[in-house]
């Protein structure tokens, strides 16, 4: 299998992050350069469907793009450590939390640094204020996230899953455009500082100091 990536991006690193959870190591990773427009290849779209990255080539020549959808097929051939859930309630309650976060988290971090981080420019044009509006709905759920926190260690399950790897690299991302954690969210502190000491935090890119 190959895996198509990049770098500094969000949603590959989900899927590197979750590879290296998984400790699975026979998938070749191919790296292209988005500031290049070197996703947008006629090949590689061809394949693709979208001048985007992640995408999983599986030995058959299947194309699998999404990186949820990445590593839900990655679960199914590497079920341990369990990410998704182990019975239905629990998988219930992983997906709803993966899915609060990546609406009202990880995806306005993303469009606030599209719009905000100039070094975005290159990708598309830029609204400041649709980056300033995702920025304060991101923070609105961030205090949610804060609650959720404070009734266990993780977001969805007595361990790390899914949730929490959407959740961090969303959140980290943020600090292309200097985000931090308001010093009153100790929860989401407490939580991120476990994230960010895993040993799969620096497979899925070397963290970088706050700005």
């Amino acid at each position: 299998m190959k895996l198509y990536d990049t770098p500094l991006a969000p949603n590959p690193r989900r899927v590197r992050w979750f590879m290296a959870e998984k400790t699975i190591t026979d998938v070749e990773v191919i790296t292209l350069n988005l500031i290049e427009g070197q996703q947008r290849n006629p090949a590689y779209v061809a394949k693709a469907g979208l001048p985007q990255v992640p995408m999983l080539e599986l030995d058959d020549g299947t194309c699998i793009t999404e990186s949820l959808a990445i590593c839900r097929y990655l679960e199914n051939l590497y079920p341990e450590p369990n990410m998704f859930g182990r019975n239905p309630k629990e998988a219930a309650v992983i997906e709803m939390w993966t899915r609060r976060i990546e609406m009202m988290v990880a995806t306005p971090l993303m469009v606030a640094v599209r719009h905000l981080n100039p070094r975005m420019a290159a990708l598309e044009a830029q609204v400041p204020v649709i980056g300033e509006h995702n920025l304060a709905g991101a923070l609105k759920a961030l205090r949610m996230l804060d609650r959720r926190l404070a009734d266990g260690e993780w977001l969805a399950a007595g361990r790390i899953t899914i949730a929490d790897i959407i959740a961090f690299v969303g959140l980290d991302f943020g600090r292309m455009i200097r985000f931090a954690l308001p010093d009153e969210l100790t929860q989401v502190h407490r939580w991120a500082d476990a994230m960010r000491t895993r040993p799969a935090a620096l497979s899925g890119m070397p963290v970088r100091p706050a700005a």
